[in-house]
């Protein structure tokens, strides 16, 4: 069983846009502080994060993605969106879910995770 299971991902042009979702399973993520949130990898390249949300609705998000992605959270259903509006090509790659426990995003969360998805992956087209 998974603890993390993220869905969502696909093919589009670029200006599209997409949503991502990361359901959480597991009483580990019902209760205390925690950070959940998003980083990606393209072919060749390493990992950069995309946004994380902490339990109480703090956000951060990074590099050009600033302005295009909103993520949210629906904290009844233990589960993490990321709404990418204006996609363009270089977002292309894979995007994992990742969950920090104990604590609220700040920095490469994603390098601290606790848990990660295996991922789902977003193509843009130019």
């Amino acid at each position: 069983t998974q603890d993390l299971v993220e869905s969502g991902g696909g093919s589009v042009q670029a200006g599209g846009s997409l949503r991502l979702s990361c359901a959480a399973s597991g009483s580990q993520f019902s209760s205390g502080t925690k950070c959940m949130g998003w980083f990606r990898q393209a072919p060749g390249k390493e990992r950069e994060g995309v946004a994380g949300i902490s339990t109480h609705g703090g956000t951060v998000y990074f590099g050009s993605v600033k302005g295009r992605f909103t993520i949210s959270q629906d904290n009844a259903k233990n589960t993490v969106y990321l709404q990418m509006n204006s996609l363009k090509p270089e977002d292309t790659g894979m995007y994992y879910c990742a969950a920090r426990i104990g604590a609220a995003c700040s920095g490469a969360f994603w390098s601290l995770a606790d848990y990660r998805g295996t991922g789902t992956l977003v193509t843009v087209s130019s």
